[in-house]
C-alpha cells in the first residue's frame, strides 16, 4: 500500500507538471525539471534501494512494473490454460455458472490430451437417463442420533477473519438458498454465519468459540453452540493441505476487535493456532474426543479433517477404531494443493501428500479395515468443475467441498492478496472501504447459481457414463497416463495393500 501511495504521488506530480507546461509553458517546464531534480537527488542519497542509487528517477519504473506485474501477467500474458494456482479456464467455468452466462465453448478442447497430466472419463454409447434432482448423502453412523442429509457439493472451511463479513453472509445465504452446507472454518461462528444456511462447525487447535482463557477446550461453551439448530455437523481440524502440521494463521492486519471477540484473543495481533491439539495427543485420544463432542452435541455427526502425512498414523487411527468401537461419522481428506489465506511458503509447497494419492490412500485404508461402510469420506482440494466432482466420487469420496471455487463465485479475481488485507474484491479483507464492494444481495445468488449449475453438469456426466446411481461410480471410469500408457484408476492402484506398504 505504501508503494502504491508513493508511486501514485509521483505520477500525479508529473501529470500536474505536464498540464502546467501546456497551460504555462515556462513555469510548467521549470516545475517539471525541479521535481525530477529533487527526486533524483533523493534517489542518489537514500540507502535502501541500490537500483535507485545507481539509476535515479528512471529506476522507479522497475518498482512500478514489479508492483503491477501480477496484473500484467494475468490480463495480458497468460493463456486460458495458464495461471496458478487456478488457471483461466477454471476461473471462467466458475464465473460463467455463477453469473449464469453462456456455458458452452466452440472449436474443441485447448488441453493437450496426450500430456501425462491429462485425465479423462469413460462414457457409454448407452447413456443413462439424466436424473431430475441431484442425489444426497446421509452422514451419520450407528452412534449418531441426528444424521444429516448432505449435498454432493458444499462450501469448504473458510473462517470469518480470513474472509470478510460480507463474504461470509453471502456464502451462508447461498447455502441456504441452494440447500447445501457451509463449513465455518476454525475461526468460530459469527453472526454473519447465522443467515439460515446449514453449518459445519470446524473446531481447530485454537478452539475458537469454545476455548478457555488459556486456549484449551471449553466443553460448556462448545455444548451451548453445538446445539444451535443451524449447526448440523462438527468437524475436528487436525490439519489442512496448505499448511499441514503448522496451524492456522490470521495476520494482525486482519484481526480487528470484532474478530478477536469471536475468537477469544487479543485484537491487532497475529493469531497463530498451535500445530496440534491440546485435548488429545494420540489416536485413541482423538477418538475419545470425537465421542465427547458427539455426546455434547446430542448425537450430531462428528468427524475430523486432515491432510495425510504419515500413512502409519492414519492406519493406527483405523486400528484404534476397531479396538475401541468409536468411529467418526465422516473424515474430510485434504491435499497438499489445498488453499489458504496465509501460510509459510515451505509448508504450502513441500509438506503433505497430494490430493489424489491422499484420497486413494484414505479410502483404501478404510476399506481394508472394513470401516468405509460406516464412515463417509468428504474431500476438499481444487474441486472446481463437474469433472473434478465426478473424479473424486469415482475414486471413493462421498461428498465434495470447495473453498476457492466458492470465493471465485463471490467475485474473487485471484489477485493473491489474501494475506495483506488489501483484497480488491472485498472477499478476503476487513478494510471497510474494500468490503463495501462486495454486495451481499447480489453475490449470494452467484454462490447458489454456481452450486446449482455445477451439480447439473455433474448429472450430465453421470448420465454420459452410463451410471444410474452413485453406487455404480468406480475407478474404472477415470483414466490417466502412466509410463506413456493409459490406465484406469483401478489399474493404477491395483492392490491397496501394496499401495499402503502393508507387511
Amino acid at each position: 500500500m505504501k508503494q502504491a501511495i508513493r508511486f501514485t504521488t509521483i505520477v500525479l506530480v508529473i501529470f500536474v507538471a505536464i498540464i502546467g507546461i501546456i497551460l504555462w509553458p515556462l513555469a510548467g517546464l521549470i516545475m517539471l525539471v525541479a521535481s525530477l531534480v529533487l527526486l533524483g537527488l533523493y534517489d542518489l542519497f537514500q540507502a535502501k534501494h541500490s537500483i535507485l542509487r545507481n539509476f535515479p528517477v528512471i529506476g522507479h519504473m522497475r518498482y512500478l512494473l514489479e508492483m503491477i506485474g501480477p496484473e500484467l501477467h494475468q490480463y495480458f500474458v497468460e493463456s486460458d490454460t495458464d495461471g496458478k494456482p487456478i488457471n483461466k479456464n477454471h476461473r471462467n467455468y466458475i464465473y460463467e455458472r455463477a453469473k449464469e452466462q453462456n456455458q458452452t465453448r466452440p472449436f474443441g478442447t485447448q488441453l493437450d490430451v496426450y500430456d501425462d497430466n491429462y485425465k479423462w472419463m469413460q462414457h457409454s454409447i448407452y447413456p443413462a437417463k439424466k436424473m431430475d434432482t441431484p442425489p444426497r448423502v446421509i452422514i451419520g453412523g450407528k452412534d449418531c442420533q441426528q444424521p444429516y442429509s448432505a449435498s454432493l457439493f458444499n462450501i469448504s472451511a473458510m473462517s470469518f477473519g480470513a474472509l470478510s463479513k460480507n463474504a461470509i453472509q453471502a456464502l451462508n445465504l447461498g447455502a441456504k438458498a441452494g440447500d447445501f452446507f457451509h463449513d465455518t472454518g476454525e475461526g468460530g461462528i459469527s453472526e454473519y454465519h447465522l443467515q439460515g444456511g446449514d453449518l459445519v462447525w470446524e473446531i481447530g487447535t485454537g478452539y475458537f468459540g469454545c476455548r478457555t482463557e488459556n486456549g484449551c477446550f471449553d466443553a460448556e461453551k462448545f455444548k451451548q453452540k453445538a446445539n444451535w439448530e443451524q449447526v448440523k455437523m462438527i468437524e475436528i481440524k487436525l490439519s489442512q493441505g496448505a499448511k499441514p502440521g503448522h496451524g492456522g494463521v490470521l495476520p494482525a492486519a486482519k484481526n480487528n476487535q470484532e474478530i478477536a471477540e469471536i475468537r477469544g484473543v487479543q485484537p491487532h495481533t497475529d493469531v497463530l493456532s498451535p500445530p496440534g491439539h491440546s485435548a488429545f495427543s494420540d489416536a485413541e485420544g482423538l477418538l475419545q474426543f470425537v465421542e465427547q463432542l458427539r455426546v455434547l452435541s446430542n448425537g450430531k455427526p462428528v468427524g475430523f479433517k486432515l491432510a495425510i502425512g504419515s500413512k502409519q498414523e492414519f492406519i493406527e487411527i483405523c486400528e484404534k477404531m476397531l479396538e475401541t468401537g468409536i468411529k467418526p461419522d465422516f473424515i474430510t481428506v485434504d491435499g497438499a494443493e489445498g488453499g489458504t489465506g496465509a501460510a509459510p511458503i515451505d509448508f504450502s509447497n513441500y509438506v503433505g501428500m497430494p490430493w489424489e494419492d491422499a484420497l486413494i490412500f484414505a479410502v483404501d485404508t478404510l476399506n481394508t479395515y472394513k470401516l468405509k461402510k460406516d464412515i463417509k469420506v468428504i474431500t476438499a482440494t481444487k474441486i472446481f468443475t463437474a469433472f473434478d466432482l465426478f473424479k473424486a466420487l469415482c475414486i471413493g469420496a462421498d461428498v465434495c467441498n470447495s473453498a476457492r471455487g466458492m470465493m471465485l463465485a463471490l467475485g474473487c479475481v485471484q489477485s493473491l492478496k489474501c494475506n495483506t488485507n488489501e483484497c480488491p474484491t472485498g472477499v478476503t479483507t476487513n478494510n471497510p472501504t474494500l468490503v463495501r464492494g462486495l454486495v451481499v444481495a447480489e453475490k449470494w445468488k452467484r454462490v447458489r447459481n454456481y452450486h446449482q449449475h455445477m451439480l447439473d453438469d455433474f448429472l450430465a456426466l453421470l448420465a454420459a457414463s452410463g451410471c444410474h446411481s452413485l453406487d455404480e461410480m468406480n475407478r474404472n471410469l477415470i483414466y490417466r497416463k502412466v509410463d506413456k500408457q493409459w490406465h484406469s484408476y483401478a489399474e493404477v492402484v491395483k492392490n491397496s495393500a501394496d499401495f499402503m506398504n502393508f507387511n
